[in-house]
């Protein structure tokens, strides 16, 4: 195992460091989300392993970073800066539970019933129910649209993807 930890643990932790950066860099400027998304979290976790086999390897220097305030200093501020990002913002107009705006309207819109949705999409009821009917939901009933996607077995995704299909 030691020579294993020698030969293996911060070569993993540098290669797999460079592949959360880049895409941590790339969801940052939201550059290919649906890429980058899956393989910055799980990736992200595969580095959890190195990392403790690379603490492992090197017990000794890390047990003497314990003992001075260099490594407690960094700590410190790592964890203020990684609060900044749990406090709520924005007060009464954030975003509901903290998410960004866009996934709350679109909790929002998946509450709407389908004439809710036509008024804001400017367009009619019936166009809406033809849209949703082309992607399997059947919109004819009454309900929100989280209620006739639930029935349908579909997923919002697909009953946004079908909105945002919908013809001029």
């Amino acid at each position: 195992m030691s020579a294993f930890l020698n030969r293996y643990a911060t070569p993993f932790i540098t290669g797999l460091f460079l592949v959360s950066m880049i895409s941590g860099i790339a969801l940052f400027f939201h550059l290919g989300q649906s890429w980058f998304h899956g393989m910055h979290e799980w990736l992200s976790m595969v580095l959890i392993v190195p990392f403790v086999l690379h603490l492992w390897k090197n017990g000794r220097p890390v047990i003497a970073y314990l003992k001075r305030a260099p490594l407690w200093i960094a700590l410190a501020v790592s964890a203020a800066m990684a609060a900044l990002f749990v406090l709520p913002v924005g007060g009464e107009q954030a975003a509901v539970g903290g998410r960004p705006p866009q996934f709350a309207f679109a909790e929002r819109m998946m509450g709407a019933t389908v004439g809710e949705i036509a008024a804001v999409l400017d367009r009619t009821p019936e166009q809406v129910q033809a849209g949703l009917a082309a992607a399997g939901i059947d919109a004819t009933g009454d309900g929100d649209l989280s209620a006739m996607t639930a029935r349908a077995g579909s997923t919002s995704a697909q009953a946004m993807a079908a909105l945002l299909a919908l013809p001029d």
